[in-house]
């Protein structure tokens, strides 16, 4: 009988024991997250610090860059090719060369030129870290093009829509007859203008009508091999781009050409009009847009970088060097996919990393007008 309850005692002064040492336990325990409740309170201020300096820093490049950078290079447009326009050089019999110049010295009427970047608004983040998106102009519809190919597409009724959504919720999801390929699309005046590539077929572009679901017409690619426009982004077959003038194709025209193509094309027949060597390399080059008749292509490193427009083509020669400023983008996460311009806001449409980004731009008018 004693033996029993000296074991009880014993068991009752142990429970008592651990009770104690996991009081202090618990004890310890909360006085230890109290105190990394504290480091991480100081170290989230000290990030949302260092955050704040690093902004302040980016914004005081940005001032320094648009002061003190180089000149982009601004090339001529000397070597125009119209199409079918070797025919028509015969039949020109004895016209003077001036004559013919003229003929063609003037694709566009538009006059202005970019002079910076305004301001910058991340949207969201939605889809691949690769893909595209665009607004046309004539319905204020918007269009994402998520990933690299597919044939389906996201439309959305405006960019408010978009912004408000939870991913791709809400949108009309298009499914397209044929697979785009790449991040090169252009929405213009109701139609999709979409690059079609498939195995051991010719690269085409194809017109789809947004509206009743089909396919307008088809053209084939002016090149003599498949080549990728921009050597970052090597899913780009080509780039398509509708501003105020028109549609253009940005394109190689074979692996070995240095140097990025430009065609003018018929939006409605797809007939090329004309064709331009901007003398703009592909080599690090990770996108290009169209402002008025003007090529911008934006370069950047393989270790993505801060994003810059380093080269000019205008098909008018209305843009010299001294008017051509070196523009760095605000450094924000990768490097673009995609640059898509709209005309009427004045704006790009970015694709950087996932995020969907708008740059609003500064215009102002060429110096030779």
């Amino acid at each position: 009988m004693c033996s029993a309850k000296d074991r009880m005692q014993l068991w009752h002064d142990q429970s008592h024991r651990y009770h104690t040492e996991l009081l202090d336990f618990k004890k310890l325990t909360a006085e230890a997250m109290d105190g990394l409740k504290n480091e991480h309170g100081m170290m989230f201020k000290d990030l949302e610090g260092a955050a704040a300096r690093v902004d302040r820093v980016e914004r005081e490049m940005d001032y320094v860059e648009t002061q003190t950078s180089p000149r982009a290079c601004a090339n001529k447009a000397d070597k125009v090719v119209e199409q079918g326009a070797w025919g028509l050089e015969e039949s020109r019999g004895g016209e003077e060369e001036e004559d013919w110049q003229e003929l063609h010295s003037r694709v566009t009427d538009c006059v202005e030129i970019i002079s910076g970047i305004r301001s910058v608004k991340i949207l969201k983040r939605v889809g691949s870290p690769k893909g595209m998106w665009t607004r046309d102009s004539r319905s204020s519809r918007v269009y994402v093009f998520n990933g690299t190919s597919g044939d389906s597409i996201y439309q959305f009724n405006s960019v408010q829509d978009f912004s408000r959504s939870f991913g791709v919720n809400g949108s009309r999801q298009i499914r397209l007859p044929s697979d785009w390929s790449g991040p090169g699309s252009a929405v213009y005046n109701g139609y999709l203008y979409y690059i079609q590539e498939e195995a051991d077929a010719d690269v085409q572009v194809v017109k789809y009508d947004l509206l009743s679901g089909s396919v307008m017409d088809t053209a084939m690619f002016p090149v003599e091999s498949q080549a990728t426009v921009y050597s970052l982004n090597p899913e780009t077959v080509a780039d398509l781009a509708a501003d105020s003038e028109g549609l253009w194709l940005l394109y190689a025209t074979s692996s070995d050409e240095p140097n990025i193509h430009l065609a003018k094309m018929d939006p409605d027949t797809l007939d090329i009009e004309q064709i331009w060597d901007t003398r703009c390399p592909r080599e690090n080059a990770e996108a290009a847009f169209v402002v008025c008749g003007t090529v911008y292509v934006v370069y950047n490193t393989r270790m993505a970088s801060r994003s810059r427009i380093q080269c000019l083509f205008d098909v008018n020669d209305m843009v010299v060097s001294e008017e051509a400023p070196l523009i760095y983008f605000p450094r924000r996460y990768g490097a673009h996919t995609s640059l898509k311009y709209s005309p009427e806001e004045k704006q790009l449409y970015g694709w950087d990393d996932g995020y969907q980004i708008i740059y609003r731009l500064s215009m102002k008018r060429k110096l030779l007008v």
